[in-house]
C-alpha cells in the first residue's frame, strides 16, 4: 500500500480549530511505528490549473490568494493555496497509483469534499476527490465511483460530479448536520444515504451496506473514497455511532469488490484518528 504525505501539510493552523496539524502528524507517527502492514511512502505530484479547472471556476482559484477568511469555519491561512494544491496533488498521485494496481491513501490536509465548484467551505479549499475523479475519466477510466463515508455530506463533490457522464457519487452521512444537504438523491448519479444523529450502530452499518450494494451495481472500474472518520462514536463534531471495527469492515468491504481503489483523508477529529485510519487500511489490505 502507498501512503501519500508531505510534512508541509502540517505547517498551517488556527488555534482552537478542530482541523489541526496533529490529525496527520500523529497518524503518520502511528503508521511509521506499526509493523503489520508494509507501507510505501510517496510525495504528492504537481497539479496544474487545467486539472483544477475541470472541477472549479477560475474565480475560486483566485480567491485562494485573498487574505480573508472564507467563512466562520474556513479560515484563510498564509500559503493556503499551496497547501490545497498539494492535497490535490496527493489525490492525483493516489488515483494514478490505484489505476496502476496499487491501493493508495492520501494523508494530506486540507480535506476537500465540501468545496463546491465555486466556493471553499467547511475546512475545504479545493475538492481533491472530485478533481481526481474527473482526471481519471479524462485519462480513460470508464466508470468512476466516489464513496463518501464522512459523517458530513460531501456537498461539494455532489455539486461537481452531478450528472457527470461516467461518474457516480454515493454518500452516507448524518442528517441533519453540517452542511444541511444530502437529504435525497440528486441528478441521475448522486445517491445519498442520510442517517439521523445517534442512529443505532447496527442500523448505521445496514445503511453503509446499502450504499455499498448500490455502488457495486454501478460496476465501477475505479473507486475514490472520501474517508472521513468522524462517524466514530467518540468524535467531538457529530453524533455518529460507528466503532473502530466498522472502519476495518469498510476497508475489507471495498477490498472484496476487487476494483482499483484510492482513498483520501477527509474528517475525523477524535484522538483515536490514527487507530481508525490504521483499522481502515488493514481492512483494505485484508489483514
Amino acid at each position: 500500500m502507498k501512503i501519500i504525505f508531505d510534512e508541509q501539510c502540517a505547517n498551517y493552523r488556527r488555534p482552537g480549530h478542530p482541523e489541526r496539524p496533529a490529525r496527520v502528524t500523529e497518524t503518520v507517527k502511528a503508521l511509521r511505528a506499526q509493523t503489520e502492514l508494509p507501507l510505501a511512502w510517496a510525495a504528492p505530484g504537481e497539479v496544474t490549473d487545467e486539472l483544477i479547472l475541470r472541477a472549479h471556476s477560475p474565480q475560486m482559484i483566485s480567491r485562494l490568494y485573498v487574505e480573508e477568511d472564507f467563512d466562520a469555519d474556513t479560515p484563510y491561512h498564509a500559503g493556503i493555496a499551496a497547501h490545497a494544491r498539494r492535497s490535490v496533488g496527493g489525490a492525483l498521485t493516489a488515483m494514478q497509483s490505484a489505476r496502476a494496481g496499487e491501493t493508495a491513501f492520501n494523508l494530506l490536509r486540507p480535506p476537500g469534499h465540501h468545496a463546491t465548484r465555486n466556493r471553499s467551505m467547511g475546512f475545504c479549499y479545493l475538492n481533491s476527490v472530485a478533481i481526481a475523479a474527473l482526471a481519471a475519466l479524462d485519462a480513460g477510466a470508464k466508470r468512476v465511483a466516489v464513496l463518501d463515508f464522512d459523517v458530513h455530506h460531501g456537498n461539494g463533490t455532489e455539486d461537481i460530479l452531478k450528472n457527470q457522464h461516467g461518474a457516480a457519487f454515493f454518500s452516507v452521512h448524518q442528517h441533519p448536520a453540517y452542511p444541511d444537504t444530502g437529504a435525497r438523491n440528486t441528478g441521475h448519479n448522486c445517491f445519498n444515504f442520510p442517517v439521523p444523529p445517534h442512529t443505532p450502530r447496527a442500523h448505521y452499518r445496514e445503511v453503509l451496506e446499502s450504499a455499498l450494494d448500490h455502488l457495486k451495481k454501478f460496476k465501477p472500474t475505479l473507486i475514490g473514497v472520501s474517508a472521513g472518520f468522524d462517524a466514530y462514536v467518540r468524535d467531538p463534531l457529530a453524533q455518529g455511532t460507528l466503532e473502530m471495527e466498522d472502519f476495518h469492515w469498510l476497508g475489507a468491504s471495498l477490498r472484496k469488490m476487487s476494483v482499483p481503489t484510492f482513498s483520501l483523508l477527509e474528517g475525523g477529529y477524535s484522538s483515536k484518528l490514527p487507530e481508525l485510519v490504521f483499522a481502515y487500511l488493514k481492512g483494505l489490505e485484508g489483514k
